[in-house]
């Protein structure tokens, strides 16, 4: 993902001399691509996250579109007043990036983990949330990051996530994707599962399990958290015996949050089953984000029978 965003980070560098790149000290070799292809338009801030996050509004006021770009927890959390006060509360161009959502810096333990993040920024007003799950995914939420005029945060992996899109993807009016569709599954039980960011790919390993054992579950990948379509997550319920809200985020306040407001204010009365962190910081480090969701129940298998002993 770190290289799908640099790499649409230099496209729109090229087409649009306003976009510069502030990062914190971040040490990849991506960040090097954009300095040797925009000199003078890449600033290290070194580890001191909340001057960048200020820095980046003074530059905003000047007509710049500068995007910050650093692992998620210290933006989020580190960096959340001068987000709040600094770029949301006047409204500036600014495009916030946060690599290593969830679980992904697996090594590193909660301190790193972003698994608050969509529940801390989404009460921001003016703040647009985009959450990818695969490359090509993360290159079309950027430039819809670039296309639009105000705050916007992306939250990112960065364990070479699978890709289940096309070449000229783009994100949907909806931002958001039916990707495995109700195959008619013996049982009768019909399952629709929202999830969002990189645990795609075992949601989808979910689904298939969920197939053998005779529940029909269709998946729909949600790129854009807010503003979230509502409506649409209202369409798939009418049919559906049981939501389900999949993601490497707490349960309160992120996804599953979203998908209980918006049948709780709508009246949909629709059985709702959300996993995810259940109000806890994520036990066990691992040398893979595998390894750490494994521990968390939140690999496919998990995630598989948990939606078992549901429809049961």
């Amino acid at each position: 993902m770190q290289r799908a965003y640099i790499s649409k980070l230099m496209e729109l560098a090229e087409a649009d001399e306003r976009v510069l790149h502030l990062v914190a000290d971040s040490g990849t070799g991506f960040d090097e691509m954009f300095r040797r292809n925009f000199p003078g338009r890449m600033l290290n801030f070194g580890i001191a996250e909340e001057h960048m996050t200020a820095v980046a509004a003074g530059l905003a006021t000047a007509g710049k579109v500068p995007f910050v770009y650093t692992a998620g927890a210290f933006l989020a959390y580190r960096s959340l007043e001068f987000i709040r006060d600094d770029i949301c509360f006047q409204n500036l161009n600014v495009k916030i990036v946060g690599m290593g959502s969830g679980l992904a810096w697996s090594s590193l333990g909660p301190s790193h983990h972003t698994t608050e993040d969509i529940a801390v920024l989404r009460a921001l007003p003016n703040l647009r949330i985009l959450s990818p799950a695969t490359p090509l995914q993360v290159a079309a939420c950027v430039e819809e990051a670039h296309s639009c005029t105000g705050p916007v945060y992306i939250r990112i992996g960065m364990n070479n996530e699978k890709e289940f899109f096309e070449d000229g993807y783009r994100l949907p009016d909806s931002g958001q994707d039916a990707l495995r569709g109700d195959k008619g599954a013996a049982s009768g039980k019909r399952v629709v599962v929202f999830c969002t960011g990189s645990i795609l790919e075992d949601v989808m390993g979910a689904a298939d399990i969920l197939e053998e054992a005779g529940i029909a579950a269709t998946v729909v990948n949600v790129a854009r958290i807010k503003p979230f379509d509502g409506d649409n997550l209202l369409r798939y319920a009418e049919n559906a015996d049981m939501l389900v809200t999949v993601e490497e985020h707490n349960i309160y306040g992120g996804l599953g949050g979203i998908a209980a407001e918006v049948l709780a204010g709508h009246g949909a009365g629709k059985r709702l089953f959300r996993i995810g962190l259940n109000d806890v910081f994520a036990e066990g480090y691992g040398k893979s984000q595998e390894t750490v969701r494994e521990a968390n129940h939140l690999d496919a298998l998990s995630i598989a029978r948990a939606v078992e002993r549901e429809c049961l």
